[in-house]
């Protein structure tokens, strides 16, 4: 799972107009880097230019998932990300960086500005942070513990049940354990046998 590329871009009346981007491009060689930076901020502006006020979409691109997130008032984010990475999570950072954005950033300067004017430091903060979705995001790291969770219980679960295969055969060998103490133990087993697993 991984981020990309984070950008903040205003929705102009007839083009959209990039005022601060991030990028993590350590995955593409040397060379190849400031072609995909392009590529994406290009991406980014004509996605935000297609993308009608108040509303949220996914453009699939090649093996990228472009996350994109217009407000009402024409301020705009994109992420892009590989495709495993949650989208719920690529929303919830879209958000959070506009909501931020417009509070440090007077919307006067949005139409006009461009990333050495714009004066916001914490995209890069932000893209580095939300690299790993299960520390960022909250519900994320929760479901994440309960995966885990699940597994362990799975695992217990099975050794239960192989320990319990091993003593009904202890049990049947046993020459120690008279004929009552065995039928007590079939019985018991049979009685408790409505909660096994199958």
């Amino acid at each position: 799972m991984k981020l990309y590329s984070l950008s903040i871009i205003h929705k102009g009346a007839t083009k959209a107009n990039l005022l601060k981007a991030a990028y993590d491009l350590s995955s593409f060689s040397f060379f190849q880097r400031s072609s995909v930076q392009e590529f994406m901020t290009f991406t980014s502006a004509l996605i935000v230019e297609r993308t009608s006020q108040g509303s949220r979409a996914s453009v699939k691109e090649q093996e990228y998932l472009c996350h994109v997130y217009v407000r009402n008032d024409n301020l705009g984010a994109v992420v892009i990300a590989d495709t495993e990475y949650p989208q719920r999570v690529c929303f919830t950072l879209l958000e959070k960086v506009l909501e931020e954005f417009s509070r440090q950033v007077d919307s006067i300067d949005w139409p006009s500005g461009n990333p050495e004017t714009i004066n916001y430091k914490s995209l890069d903060i932000h893209l580095a942070k939300y690299q790993n979705p299960r520390e960022a995001d909250a519900m994320t790291k929760v479901q994440a513990e309960l995966d885990e969770t699940k597994i362990i219980l799975h695992n217990t679960m099975e050794s239960l049940l192989e320990r319990g295969e091993k003593l009904d055969d202890l049990v049947a060998k046993s020459e120690h354990l008279g004929n009552q103490s065995k039928a007590f133990y079939k019985t018991a087993r049979k009685q408790n046998s409505c909660c096994e697993i199958m």
